[in-house]
């Protein structure tokens, strides 16, 4: 009897071990940072892109100041990051309020992890930009071919309500650049604000996509004080997703009619969304 309870647990250890094992692997065939198979391009030389983050840390209710740590989830910024890098463009990295962008422990673990992520830690460029981004208000928007919003649950705290990143975004959509605009996830709160030349919201009557709110009570995580699909319905924008048993392996890409609003829904979207961005722009 005793040999037979020993053969059983460790039978169960074994199976424990093999499942801790293959996560990743599990997680990226159920649809968790799918890979990119589609075109590429490579731009011409003096291209650039603006990737914009939140400054934003602290995963806390309204009125509270302590919470879990958060900030960017790290794929939305490296998956665009290095698709625009090995197009060839030239790419600055700004946020909110400057300096150290936050980034959520979560998306370092094992079963998160990308192969992007993987590349960040052993790249020293990018790794200072994170750690020294320059801050919005000292950017020029109108420099840029593309300018990319990254999410995250920080970015629910802060890029819904900066005035300077909306007046930012419409001075540079109607600059004589006529950078395309992206985002992903969260990312897409940056928009929100945006006003165009007669006042009323930029992105009204747009395809857009962001996290949705399935995702958001999915994942039990309610308290931040803005939702991507929520805002942008009422916005205005016309709101496109995909669905999953669970929205956390989903994903979408919504472009515009104008082709100049490029939006991944979630974290699975950053590189298809950054691919198609790079596509037009080599079609400009």
């Amino acid at each position: 009897m005793k040999n037979t309870i020993l053969k059983v647990g460790a039978a169960f250890l074994v199976a424990i071990a093999v499942f801790v094992i293959a996560l990743p692997t599990i997680m990226h065939k159920v649809g968790l940072h799918p890979e990119y198979t589609g075109e590429t391009h490579q731009l011409p030389a003096g291209t650039r892109a603006l990737i914009v983050t939140t400054s934003h840390g602290v995963l806390n209710a309204p009125g509270e100041t302590t919470g879990k740590a958060t900030g960017i989830a790290l794929s939305e910024l490296t998956h665009p990051y290095y698709s625009y890098l090995d197009a060839g463009m030239q790419i600055d990295v700004a946020s909110i309020k400057g300096g150290q962008i936050p980034v959520d422990p979560s998306g370092l673990g094992r079963a998160m992890i990308s192969p992007e992520d993987k590349r960040y830690l052993d790249d020293p460029i990018l790794l200072a930009k994170v750690e020294n981004s320059l801050r919005i208000s000292d950017v020029d928007f109108n420099q840029y071919d593309a300018i990319f919003i990254v999410g995250g649950w920080g970015a629910a705290y802060d890029l819904g309500y900066s005035e300077v990143l909306a007046d930012k975004i419409g001075e540079a959509y109607y600059g004589a650049k006529e950078p395309l605009m992206g985002s992903v996830c969260h990312g897409a709160l940056g928009f929100i604000n945006v006003k165009d030349l007669n006042g009323n919201k930029l992105i009204a009557g747009r395809a857009m996509t962001g996290v949705t709110d399935k995702q958001v009570k999915e994942l039990d995580i309610e308290l931040t004080p803005l939702h991507p699909e929520t805002e942008l319905r009422k916005a205005g924008a016309v709101f496109e997703s995909q669905t999953a048993f669970r929205d956390v392996f989903a994903t979408h890409v919504a472009i515009d009619a104008e082709q100049r609003f490029i939006t991944g829904q979630n974290q699975n979207s950053g590189l298809e969304t950054a691919q198609k961005m790079i596509a037009i722009l080599a079609r400009k």
